[in-house]
């Protein structure tokens, strides 16, 4: 299996088209991980603070003035994608929920969510053991970003939904227990930060030039 070293908020048209259609080994350079570590770091101050945060510490839409407890924190992020995974229709091909993945590990690890290096990294081993998520077609338009798509995307993370593992398809914790991984536990603000942003429709763009 080849591997990539990819570089956050650099990204070659050409080596994505490359990388999507094939189980893959991604690694970051060693300069990548600094931010992100001191991006979590910041994240746990502001949680310690307990001054109200929005995502963090608080509900969402309307119940953003509703504070949530620090020991309820995880459970509001597994909430959070539980609710939004909510897509129907036929799953979206394989190469570009892959390419999705990579686009989405890559964002987080430019340093700005606060999420720790090991959803990133929980990213980076699926890929390598060519555990895709089933991703229903349809269910999102884009207006805050690719919600339903990504809570699909974000399940197995946590050893829910669907995968496929090598093109097989079984529910997301078998396909883990096979691997030898061991689903996470969310914690503050990193449901929020991998259902943010548009990387199914990124893929989706990309797969289509």
């Amino acid at each position: 299996m080849q591997t990539y070293t990819l570089n956050p908020g650099h990204l070659i048209l050409n080596e994505l088209r490359e990388i999507r259609s094939q189980p893959i080994q991604i690694s970051l350079p060693d300069s990548a991980w600094g931010p992100i570590k001191r991006s979590h770091q910041h994240l746990i101050a502001v949680v310690q603070r307990g001054t109200p945060a929005y995502g963090i510490n608080t509900g969402f839409g309307k119940l953003a003035k509703t504070q949530v407890g620090v020991n309820d924190l995880s459970t509001l992020q597994h909430n959070l994608i539980r609710s939004h995974a909510a897509g129907v229709g036929t799953p979206i091909d394989l190469q570009v929920v892959r390419l999705a993945m990579i686009l989405k590990l890559l964002s987080l690890a430019q340093g700005y969510s606060g999420v720790r290096p090991k959803i990133i990294e929980h990213f980076m081993a699926m890929l390598g053991h060519d555990i895709v998520p089933v991703v229903p077609e349809k269910g999102s338009v884009g207006a805050s970003g690719d919600l339903a798509p990504l809570a699909h995307l974000s399940l197995p993370l946590i050893g829910e939904g669907e995968v496929f593992l090598n093109e097989t398809r079984m529910p997301a914790a078998k396909a883990l227990r096979i691997v030898g991984l061991t689903p996470l536990v969310l914690e503050a603000k990193e449901g929020l930060a991998l259902l943010n942003g548009t990387q199914i429709s990124t893929a989706l763009a990309i797969d289509g030039l």
